[in-house]
């Protein structure tokens, strides 16, 4: 599997000054976790943005700190986003311990064709697109892979402890949740009516929207978002020199 590596430096600027760090393109993190205490960084936004595409909050992470000679390893926890742009606020990084066992979300991965669709039978619907694991870091996988080649009818279904995962991992999400199941054009349509409508919900200015791993993990330290501070104007900035 493909190593994922981030440098970081450590963060000196804190405050309403941080929204200048960001617009250097410079992205706050924090790091912390049992063994370590809290470390304030500072990340590249381009760079972040590779890896938590890679990522996500799944796969393990190098971080190299300043001029550290060995990374630490460690999984995206939450990642706060600006809620107009979407793009990255402030990122959390957990330091894993390699030899103790950590709980977290495999996203599913669905391959094959369905008979039961070829056979107009029904449609092919998917009730989950992650589980929830317990495992040593260094046995998370990327992805777990679901096959839908053994729907033949309709009704018929793959639940959570169909899944063929490795012994080194043991799955917490409920072994009798359904994962995809094949439903009947009519119980499809019937379900479609019964669906109430979205109601969009307006955003407070300054929400932040969080993307956050959820599991039973040990809580960060929460930096708050700081507000930019106001431009300053010539004048201004004559008069503080």
């Amino acid at each position: 599997m493909e190593q994922i590596e981030l440098r970081a430096e450590t963060r000196t600027v804190f405050g309403r000054r941080v929204g200048r760090l960001r617009k250097s393109g410079l992205i706050p993190a924090i790091l912390y976790g049992p063994t370590t205490e809290p470390v304030s960084l500072q990340v590249p936004e381009r760079d972040l943005g590779r890896v938590l595409t890679q990522a996500g909050t799944n796969r393990l992470v190098s971080l190299w700190i300043d001029d550290a000679d060995k990374p630490r390893m460690t999984l995206a926890r939450d990642v706060q986003l600006d809620p107009t742009s979407h793009s990255v606020l402030h990122v959390d990084l957990y330091q894993v311990v390699m030899t103790e066992k950590i709980t977290a979300d495999i996203p599913l991965t669905f391959v094959g064709e369905a008979p039961a669709v070829a056979k107009k039978a029904g449609l092919v619907v998917r009730s989950l697109d992650s589980i929830q694991v317990h495992c040593l870091p260094d046995h998370l996988g990327e992805t777990i892979e679901v096959d839908q080649s053994i729907l033949e009818e309709q009704d018929e279904s793959i639940l959570v402890g169909d899944l063929h995962v490795s012994d080194d991992i043991e799955i917490l999400t409920n072994p009798e949740e359904v994962v995809v199941k094949v439903l009947p054009l009519r119980r499809i349509e019937e379900l479609e009516e019964l669906e109430e409508p979205v109601v969009e919900e307006e955003v407070e200015p300054g929400e932040v929207e969080v993307i956050s791993a959820d599991r039973e993990v040990e809580e960060a330290p929460r930096e708050p978002i700081e507000a930019e501070e106001p431009a300053e104007t010539e004048e201004q900035e004559v008069a503080t020199e």
